[in-house]
């Protein structure tokens, strides 16, 4: 019998992954199983020399902020079924807890399978929250803050801008790894850190891949402001994880013309010719007259024009055609196409699931005041302060997903939850099953705070309370849908909520231990015997699994029932098998082959000795489904 494969209870190795894959494309540049770096450089173009004064984004603490990002999380997410709605059904996740452990326990499930990320980060204005991460044990520190999260971080400490730097740049590491090829993150900004933001952007997503920034109007002029500037603006920053989404969305790097023969519709001009012969196309080989001229292009024999005779003038007629004479400012010499931006843009579009977009935002998008209403016509209360206008949000949901109704939204700065009230709305509006996932810090309101008052301890009782009122809301303007609507899949207003935690599985105690103190050694040791921690739930550890294995969270979990033995069945037709009962007997392993699971989980303490272990392990074999151990 071969090792049997345990479950280490740790996030996705990033590192391991990262090198796998240059493995695969570049294997001459490993030796020993390390990165030759020079040799990877010199392979893409590049070459070592000694001129070190290159421009670089640097700043105290970056280095530790890389190596953060990539650390594994021991940590795990707990179910929390009395706080969700619609548990059994939903696709939508909210998970409670730090931020930057949750991106990383993510890692192996929701790889690349984000299409946006909307964040609206603490703005660092000497007053907000920030979050201080420690490099040591970040899940310590996370335990440590619940208790006590709001802290400022005034311009005299000296590290201003570098403390929210080290917070933002390991958590865009972590989501630029979740978004997909064709995914697309936007950030909302004020003044004081846009432009560090701008420059850690570029070099997590790459400088490439800025799409653009949208400047948003929060709020009317106000005369009362320091130096007399009212700071009416904030900023949308937008980011893609490819050339895919950009290409929709600006009209790639093409050059276009604006004139007054088409007034608001930019154009660009593209060779007429093909490269078909006479002979290959002899309905193009013709020659064409400018009705307004008179004067003739004829074709060449070895390369027609891209119309037919018959076309010509129907494509003419649409001002598709460009001849030589019509602008002063163009220096052809024969006729071109004429490609209208607005046709290019809905081509990409089309192709690549967005949708046209300006920066400059429609006036119906909404301001601060509108995102107040929002809050308090579900409150009748003013229980959050300054949140975007789900219409605000909503406007770049449409960008991006428009074409893709069933894309994952992912929010994990998610405050009052107004991205779940925009993807719920927008999905009302169109059909839409786009699911989403908000990660909040459970940051403590302030005791004077009216949503203190009114009950909230921390933003995220204030989140996952509005999730469900709105919810609620939109099921009820839902029942006055037309007979044309009802063949519509039902509204998904649920969510399954998840909280940040220790793993389930206890960790060895790797301290050192003093003049060989066999009694401290013996007690660890049978301290790990049953490695399940005793507070911990069957679902607790199911989850884990879960989150490990890649599984998604919203997956089915069924209990049935093995003999005398309870096991879960995850996923439809059991993807996974899992057992942590106690004295699992070969009848009981034969009767979870009769699941035809792709996978089977049993706890280690499940067997009674090594021969029962073994005796699974070769029925489990010889029915080619693998077994794990817990």
């Amino acid at each position: 019998m071969s090792e049997i494969e345990r479950l280490d209870g740790m996030s996705m190795d990033i590192e391991k992954a990262n090198m796998d894959k240059l493995k695969s494309v570049f294997p001459e540049c490993f030796a020993e199983g390390k990165l030759d770096i020079d040799k990877l450089l010199s392979l893409c173009g590049e070459y070592i020399d000694n001129n070190f004064e290159k421009y670089k984004f640097e700043w105290k603490g970056k280095s530790e902020c890389l190596h953060l990002a990539q650390k594994r999380s021991s940590g795990t997410l707990r179910p929390c079924k009395e706080e969700s709605v619609n548990w059994d059904t939903t696709g939508n996740l909210y998970i409670e807890g730090d931020n930057l452990e949750a991106l990383k326990l993510l890692q192996t499930t929701y790889y690349r399978k984000v299409k946006m990320i909307y964040i609206d980060p603490p703005y660092n204005t000497g007053n907000d929250f920030v979050y201080e991460d420690d490099f040591a044990d970040p899940l310590a520190r996370y335990k440590e803050v619940t208790q006590q999260t709001t802290k400022s971080n005034p311009e005299t400490m000296g590290r201003y801008h570098t403390n929210w730097l080290n917070m933002m740049y390991p958590r865009l590491r972590l989501a630029a790894n979740l978004l997909r090829d064709d995914g697309v993150i936007f950030i909302s900004i004020d003044d004081n850190e846009v432009t560090n933001l701008k420059r850690l952007c570029d070099e997590t997503f790459g400088e490439e891949n800025f799409a653009g920034i949208f400047p948003w109007r929060k709020r009317t002029a106000k005369s009362d402001v320091p130096f007399g500037i009212s700071q009416d603006y904030e900023w949308v920053i937008c980011y893609a994880k490819s050339q895919i989404f950009i290409a929709g969305l600006e009209g790639g790097t093409r050059k276009y013309f604006e004139t007054d023969d088409f007034p608001g519709r930019p154009w660009r001009i593209h060779d007429l010719t093909t490269q078909r012969s006479a002979f290959e196309r002899p309905n193009s080989n013709f020659t064409m007259v400018n009705p307004k001229t008179g004067k003739e292009y004829p074709a060449n024999p070895n390369r027609t024009w891209a119309v037919t005779k018959d076309t010509f003038e129907q494509y003419y007629s649409e001002g598709k055609i460009v001849f030589p004479d019509d602008y002063d400012f163009l220096s052809i010499t024969k006729p071109a196409f004429r490609y209208f931006k607005d046709d290019d843009m809905k081509k990409a579009g089309d192709r690549f699931g967005l949708i046209p977009a300006s920066t400059k935002l429609p006036e119906d998008i909404g301001m601060t005041q509108d995102g107040t209403k929002d809050i308090t016509g579900i409150f009748e209360n003013k229980v959050f302060g300054f949140p975007k206008p789900v219409s605000f949000i909503k406007y770049f949901l449409n960008i991006a997903t428009y074409n893709d109704k069933d894309a994952i939204i992912l929010d994990f700065f998610s405050g009052s939850a107004t991205t779940a009230h925009a993807v719920m709305q927008l999905n009302k509006e169109d059909g839409g099953n786009r699911k989403f996932i908000l990660v909040q810090l459970p940051e403590l309101c302030d005791e004077k705070s009216e949503a203190y008052k009114a009950g909230y301890k921390n933003i995220c009782e204030i989140g996952k309370e509005r999730i469900r009122r709105a919810g609620a809301q939109l099921l009820q303007s839902d029942s006055q849908l037309s007979v044309d609507d009802m063949d519509r899949q039902p509204l998904d207003v649920g969510f399954k909520v998840f909280k940040l935690d220790s793993s389930n599985l206890k960790a060895w105690n790797g301290e050192p231990i003093l003049d060989d103190d066999f009694e401290e050694l013996a007690s660890r040791m049978n301290e790990m015997i049953h490695r399940v921690k005793p507070d911990r739930t069957d679902l607790d550890m199911i989850y884990e699994v879960m989150l490990k294995m890649g599984v998604p969270l919203v997956y089915p979990v069924t209990e049935i029932r093995l003999n005398n033995k309870k096991a879960y069945s995850i996923g439809e037709n059991c993807m996974l098998l899992v057992c942590l009962d106690e004295d699992v007997q070969p009848e009981d392993v034969e009767e979870m082959v009769e699941y035809a699971p792709g996978m089977v989980i049993i706890s280690r303490e499940s067997f009674k000795d090594d021969t029962a272990m073994a005796n699974a392990y070769y029925i489990l074999n010889d029915n080619k489904i693998k077994l794990k151990l817990l």
